[in-house]
């Protein structure tokens, strides 16, 4: 049923469940996502998440949004962070051609001012959601180029995004698989399954094992499933997904 009021943009709402292929735990539930997109009129886009791992101890909470300009590049951004029930941080972070600012405070940083200047745009800010790394890389035409380099900024260079929300540079590659059909809880889908993979050299904290990923073969590019090896051996998979189009009284 349509709501009783002018809705001028789309929305997209999901929610991923975390789980584990570690040897005696396979298909154990470690963690959720909940994420909404709102896609405006103009062409820009606002990504809410919010993102719990239960499993390894100590659990981490994760609250972000995100907003993303008509040509897909980040324009802000606020991330709070709780580690084991405990407040971490909160940053805000705003975004220009030519530079990236960042205000940040939490217990073991006090209050933190930063700003970087750019000599070219980034090519994205990889907030930890697994929705957003999905999101991230179905914004780029992968017929043309099957393997890219990006260059980009993280709040946190932990795996997991488990330190304060402060500025830190990586490097990572981004690799695409090809198109498949796969089908995951929330349905049977039309996917592209891409790939990053970290030379060592990111700027992360230790080598990140090969991270796949299956978004949907369309302009939404949700996250449908994907999975990270080595050490990490964990697994997601989109649960539920609901599209609303734009909408008149």
């Amino acid at each position: 049923m349509s709501p009783p009021f002018a809705r001028p943009h789309r929305e997209v709402h999901g929610t991923i469940a975390y789980t584990s292929r570690r040897p005696g735990q396979h298909g154990a539930l470690r963690g959720h996502e909940r994420f909404a997109f709102t896609h405006h009129r103009d062409g820009s886009s606002v990504l809410r998440a919010h993102c719990f791992i239960a499993e390894p101890d100590p659990c981490v909470m994760r609250d972000v949004t995100l907003g993303l300009g008509p040509d897909r590049r980040p324009t802000d951004c606020t991330v709070r962070l709780v580690v084991g029930d405990t407040f971490m941080g909160s940053g805000w972070f705003r975004f220009g051609a030519d530079f990236i600012e960042c205000e940040s405070v939490g217990p073991s940083i006090g209050r933190v001012s930063q700003r970087v200047s750019l000599e070219a745009p980034l090519d994205g800010f990889g907030t930890h959601p697994i929705v957003a790394d999905g999101h991230f890389l179905g914004q780029w035409d992968w017929t043309a180029q099957a393997r890219r380099t990006f260059r980009m900024w993280l709040p946190s260079p932990d795996h997991r995004g488990a330190t304060p929300p402060l500025l830190a540079p990586v490097t990572i590659d981004g690799v695409f698989q090809g198109r498949e059909r796969i089908k995951v809880p929330a349905g049977s889908f039309d996917a592209l399954h891409l790939q990053f993979l970290d030379s060592g050299a990111s700027g992360m904290t230790g080598t990140h094992p090969p991270y796949d990923v299956w978004i949907t073969d369309d302009a939404d590019a949700v996250f449908l499933q994907g999975g990270v090896g080595g050490y990490m051996q964990t697994w997601y998979e989109l649960r539920t997904l609901e599209r609303a189009d734009a909408s008149t009284p």
